[in-house]
C-alpha cells in the first residue's frame, strides 16, 4: 500500500494533474488520508507472524494490480496510461520478488528478521520520497 500512498500524495499536491482521467479519484480529498492509514496498517501488520508471504498468489497479485494502478496514475498525468501501467506492474513484480530476496538475506545476516524488516520499511518509504520528488 506504500505506492499507492505516494502516489495518491503526489496527486493530491499537485504534482500530478489527472483530474480530467478517470483516475481522478487519486487525488480526491480523503484518498491519500485513507491510503496513509492502510500503507501503515500494512507495515505493521507484515512484521506479525502470521502474516503471509508477499509472493503468496493473493498478496502477489495485489503488488501487481496495485503497481499498475500507479504506474497508469504516473501515466495519465503524461498521456502514457497503458505504458505505464505495463511498467508499473513489472516494477510490482521486481520490487515483490526483489524485496522478499533482500529481506531474507537481511534477516539470515541479522539472525532474526525484524530488524531486516524495518531497514526494509526505511529504504521503502525512502524510496517512495524520493520518486514523488522525481516526479516534480
Amino acid at each position: 500500500m506504500l505506492a499507492p500512498c505516494a502516489i495518491s500524495w503526489a496527486v493530491w499536491a499537485g504534482i500530478l494533474d489527472v483530474s480530467q482521467t478517470p483516475l481522478a479519484f487519486m487525488g480526491f480529498k480523503y484518498t491519500h488520508v485513507i491510503l496513509t492509514v492502510l500503507a501503515i496498517g500494512e507495515l505493521i501488520a507484515d512484521k506479525l507472524p502470521f502474516t503471509p508471504s508477499r509472493k503468496a498468489a493473493g498478496p502477489f497479485i495485489a503488488r501487481i494490480v496495485s503497481g499498475a494502478l500507479c504506474g497508469a496514475t504516473v501515466g495519465a498525468a503524461r498521456n502514457s496510461m497503458f505504458l505505464m501501467a505495463v511498467l508499473g506492474a513489472a516494477g510490482a513484480v521486481a520490487g515483490t520478488l526483489g524485496g522478499a530476496a533482500a529481506r531474507a538475506r537481511m534477516a539470515a545476516a541479522f539472525r532474526r528478521d525484524l530488524p531486516a524488516a524495518l531497514l526494509e520499511d526505511v529504504v521503502a518509504v525512502g524510496l517512495a520520497i524520493l520518486f514523488v520528488q522525481a516526479l516534480r
